[in-house]
């Protein structure tokens, strides 16, 4: 008789007690050029990531070369009084260590993540292209161009079609929050070295200028590695720009960008809300995750589940500009797709779900797992140095104080169902919203106008 074989198994690990978490607050500085450093030491992170921002708003651009900023923040990369732009790339290869940067309209933010042990490299590095970049005129010609390249497949893009065309609806036609961020085809056209110089020389200093620094420091000297590096960079001494205020005008309305033959119409609706200044935020970011932030949000459950006419639509804050006195601005919108034959019943139910919110508010049980996936999972958003630098980047940028980002998940932990659901009501109201449709005008205008929900203006998609 054939004996059966037995196993022994290794015992089912059991789970810990849970440790407390909250999001890591950092040690302030200023170096001796006016440079104001944030640090924050996070054992085990090997890869250290900097983030530098520069105070170049969009807003100060000169008039006619909207993407100047975009140009400038690409050409850092592209040579130094040391390194040829072939060189500085092979230097950072060597390094280990990536470099990236863009343009917004709080300034251009320059990102960096180098091994802790190369560290000393990876600042040089970044430190040169800040001291004394090249902006040779072949390599900014060359940008240029690239940018010239994007922008066709940018138009032909729905979404960002659709985000370009809420922008001009909203802001006034002299804000440049009204223009895109990179510039049109007639703005970068007009760019070349010159130009970018004379803004770098502008705007471009220590003094205005943050650097933050997140990683494993261990053994790290990082006062006198940043002096030898960032300390090195000099720049006279000025005061922050001003900050002008964001209007908006969020009249309820319909603009139909005409695609015609599309089989999907890509929306977008939106509006200018409070920003993270105001109290009502934490609030209105739970209401907002509530409406549509995640897969079992309600706009998904009726949109996505229920009527099969999306693979998903999402509700999201996100800030636009903040100023040191607390004022500022956020863009609340919702987005998505739907199959062309449908979307005026999309928008119908749409606008439904936005009235039972209203009429009936959020349950606790929405309320409780908006909690959960918002707050219960930060530790493992947070879990690499770039993400604990990207917001603490935020965090400046916005003009907050540096325990923001934690004093954010105890509000949010704190925050019930009643004051979720007004915040999400008093964000989306359904006769103060400004609808983007990219799709087939022939199709989709009709029903659309029959939702009295606007009037409906069609515009061609360029």
């Amino acid at each position: 008789m054939t004996e059966l074989a037995t196993m022994d198994f290794h015992p089912r690990p059991q789970a810990g007690d849970a440790r407390p978490w909250a999001f890591p607050a950092p040690e302030r500085g200023t170096l001796d050029n006016g440079l104001t450093v944030l640090r924050c030491h996070r054992p085990g992170q090997q890869v250290v990531a900097v983030e530098v921002l520069l105070d170049a708003p969009l807003e100060a651009e000169p008039a006619g070369l909207d993407g100047v900023a975009t140009i400038m923040a690409r050409a850092f990369s592209e040579g130094t009084d040391k390194h040829s732009a072939e060189d500085f790339a092979a230097e950072l290869e060597r390094a280990g260590a990536t470099l990236d940067a863009h343009a917004d309209h709080p300034g251009v933010r320059l990102s960096l993540e180098v091994p802790a042990s190369r560290l000393t490299k990876g600042l040089g590095l970044i430190a040169d292209a800040l001291r004394a970049p090249a902006f040779a005129d072949s390599e900014v010609e060359r940008l240029v161009n690239n940018r010239l390249d994007e922008i066709p497949h940018e138009l032909a893009n729905p979404s960002r079609r659709g985000a370009k065309e809420l922008s001009k609806e909203l802001f006034p036609a002299d804000a440049r929050m009204s223009r895109p961020r990179q510039g049109s085809e007639e703005t970068v056209a007009a760019i070349d070295s010159a130009a970018v110089r004379a803004f770098y020389e502008k705007h471009v200093r220590p003094a205005t200028a943050t650097v933050v620094v997140v990683g494993d420091l261990t053994g790290i000297d990082l006062d006198a590695l940043l002096g030898d590096t960032l300390g090195a960079w000099t720049g006279s001494s000025a005061e922050p720009r001003p900050v002008p205020p964001v209007t908006a005008d969020d009249t309820g309305r319909v603009v139909i960008v005409d695609r015609p033959g599309a089989v999907q119409t890509q929306l977008l609706i939106g509006r200018i809300g409070p920003d993270r200044h105001d109290r009502v935020w934490p609030a209105q970011v739970l209401g907002t995750y509530c409406l549509g932030g995640t897969l079992t949000s309600r706009l998904d459950r009726v949109l996505r589940e229920e009527k099969g006419y999306t693979y998903g639509v999402r509700a999201f804050g996100q800030v636009l500009r903040s100023a040191p006195d607390g004022t500022g601005a956020a863009m609340l919108a919702i987005s998505g797709s739907v199959d062309t034959p449908n979307t005026g019943p999309a928008l119908q139910d749409l606008w439904t779900v936005l009235r039972t919110l209203a009429a009936e508010g959020l349950t606790d049980a929405e309320r409780d797992v908006a909690v959960q996936n918002l707050v219960g999972v930060a530790p493992l958003k947070y879990e690499t140095a770039a993400a604990v630098a990207s917001t603490l980047a935020d965090q400046v940028e916005q003009h907050l104080p540096d325990d923001y980002q934690a004093t954010l998940y105890r509000q949010l932990a704190a925050t019930g169902t009643v004051e979720a659901t007004a915040a999400a009501v008093s964000a989306f109201p359904v006769d103060r919203l400004v609808t983007v449709l990219v799709g087939d005008a022939a199709q989709i205008k009709a029903p659309v106008e029959a939702l009295g929900i606007g009037e409906v203006t069609v515009v061609a998609a360029e």
